[in-house]
């Protein structure tokens, strides 16, 4: 399934960098505001050490990992919602992806320009969510216009839907993200915000700018879905040989971003592995095996009759299929069986 992540946030807190430390990219990482006009992107790998081990007990000629598309996007600013700073056409890009990473200025330093002329994260996010509530404000208020009438009339689809914008509504004017109220929506309610495309209703990551990742941060960072970044380290990171990183004693940790980011949109991973490729397949947490399958092909769906399961980690102990199957670890499944991530799969059709 593909995945992208918007990365958004203020002018100048490190987006662009940190999209170049993702993707190894070359990007236009100029010191000014919004030198990033068009939204980069870039694929980034998942890193899972499990493939390479499975790839050696079957011989693979070739490993596949799991994938997230990340698309670095302008700078946002106060008043995008009313168009500031090209605003509208940036909200639009965050719409279309499935979850963001809001790049948050913490480190000080006075050769590099903050929007603002001051470094205060707090305010940074409130800046950003502020826009987007805005933004998802108007697209709730658009669309009561369009209910209103048919809700006043009775039809019962209608008079639903009134009844879950009126909430969003409530969230927006107390200026609070959506998350917690969409957590306790039906699933036909959660249908009809999902069909808004709102900005709010996205899982969120907050990557924090810092020059030291194992500095406290304010509690109020602190408590939000977060990693610790020195973009600038992890940018000239890429530069250096893995000679050169173990000499200084560096340690990079841009790979706990992609599979925070991997993790936060709810996704797993399992694998097919033989002697062409051993690959890692993405799917929803909860998927049956037939679900599973279909991220392969739909026909693993439609045509399933069984799978051949077992965690990677018992196939690693016994040897070998063959080995697993006399030892018992290795398992017949059908329909209703729910895939584990780490499973490693054969489907039978």
């Amino acid at each position: 399934m593909s995945l992208k992540v918007g990365i958004v946030g203020l002018p100048n807190v490190g987006k662009s960098t940190l999209f170049k430390a993702l993707t190894k990219k070359s990007v236009d990482i100029s010191n000014y505001p919004f030198c990033t006009i068009e939204p980069n992107v870039g694929i980034v790998e998942v890193p899972d050490e499990r493939l390479a081990k499975l790839s050696i007990l079957s011989g693979s000629k070739k490993i596949i990992p799991a994938v997230i598309e990340f698309v670095d996007i302008a700078g946002l600013v106060k008043g995008a919602s009313e168009g500031e700073g090209l605003g509208n056409k940036f909200l639009q890009n965050i719409r279309e992806v499935d979850a963001i990473i809001e790049v948050v200025r913490v480190f000080q330093n006075p050769d590099i320009i903050h929007v603002h002329n001051r470094v205060e994260p707090k305010e940074d996010i409130e800046i950003i969510n502020t826009e987007l509530i805005l933004a998802d404000f108007e697209t709730v208020t658009k669309r009561k216009l369009k209910t209103i009438k048919e809700a006043r009339a009775g039809k019962k689809e209608a008079v639903a839907e009134m009844a879950v914008l009126e909430r969003l509504e409530a969230e927006f004017q107390v200026g609070r993200l959506p998350h917690a109220l969409v957590g306790t929506l039906s699933e036909e309610e959660q249908k009809i915000v999902k069909e808004l495309q709102l900005l709010t209703t996205k899982p969120f990551l907050y990557v924090y700018n810092v020059s030291d990742v194992d500095a406290m941060l304010a509690p109020e960072l602190e408590e939000r879905p977060n990693v610790k970044l020195d973009i600038k380290i992890e940018e000239e990171l890429i530069e250096m040989t893995t000679e050169e990183i173990t000499e200084m004693g560096l340690i990079s940790h841009i790979g706990d971003l992609a599979k925070k980011a991997y993790a936060l949109l709810g996704l797993m991973t399992y694998f097919t592995t033989g002697e062409m490729e051993t690959r890692a397949w993405t799917i929803p947490e909860g998927s049956t095996a037939p679900q599973a399958g279909a991220a392969i092909h739909g026909d693993f769906e439609e045509k399933f009759i069984r799978a051949e399961v077992i965690h990677w980690t018992n196939l690693l102990e016994a040897g070998s299929w063959s080995a697993a199957r006399e030892e018992g670890t290795l398992r017949l499944e059908g329909k209703d069986y729910i895939v584990q991530d780490g499973d490693v799969i054969v489907f039978r059709i």
